[in-house]
């Protein structure tokens, strides 16, 4: 048996089980022990009881990079205080209906957040540490847009 490389991480594992006979529906139970539910579109004979796998691709890009750039931004002393992201993609007309572009547009809320960090944050994201983003640049037009918005929500108004 060969030793795993220094350069090759964990391997990850997922099942997939489908639901039953009448439906599209698939269960995944993840190598952590969460279950997760997909299904399919009427038309396509689910009853659209969950997200639909492609669905769960986007998301699951939507959140590796939003997990990057607050952990980027907090250890950059960054008083980041919420972050949301909003993506947009196409699909390819023809079997395999791939991504060919993705736009995310960051909405990062914090105290006195420094726009170049931010910046900087979602570049890293991007360029080195989101793992689902850098894979999906394989087939899909990558861009990224953000906002700050100073929050000042928890302050008190004197009187």
């Amino acid at each position: 048996m060969a030793l795993p490389s220094p350069t090759m991480s964990k391997a990850m594992e997922c099942t997939v089980r489908w639901a039953g006979t009448s439906g599209m529906t698939f269960l995944a139970e993840t190598g952590s022990g969460h279950v997760l539910a997909m299904d399919g579109a009427v038309e396509g004979g689910g009853h659209n009881l969950a997200p639909r796998p492609m669905e769960v691709v986007l998301a699951g890009a939507g959140g590796c990079t939003a997990y990057d750039v607050v952990l980027i931004l907090r250890r950059s002393r960054q008083d980041v205080r919420g972050c949301d992201v909003k993506l947009s993609s196409e699909r390819a007309e023809q079997d395999p209906k791939v991504f060919t572009s993705i736009h995310f547009h960051f909405t990062v809320r914090g105290r006195n957040l420094k726009p170049n960090l931010v910046e900087r944050a979602i570049k890293l994201s991007h360029d080195k540490y989101c793992s689902a983003s850098i894979m999906l640049e394989k087939t899909a037009k990558i861009t990224h847009t953000y906002e700050i918005i100073d929050d000042l929500a928890d302050t008190e108004p004197t009187a």
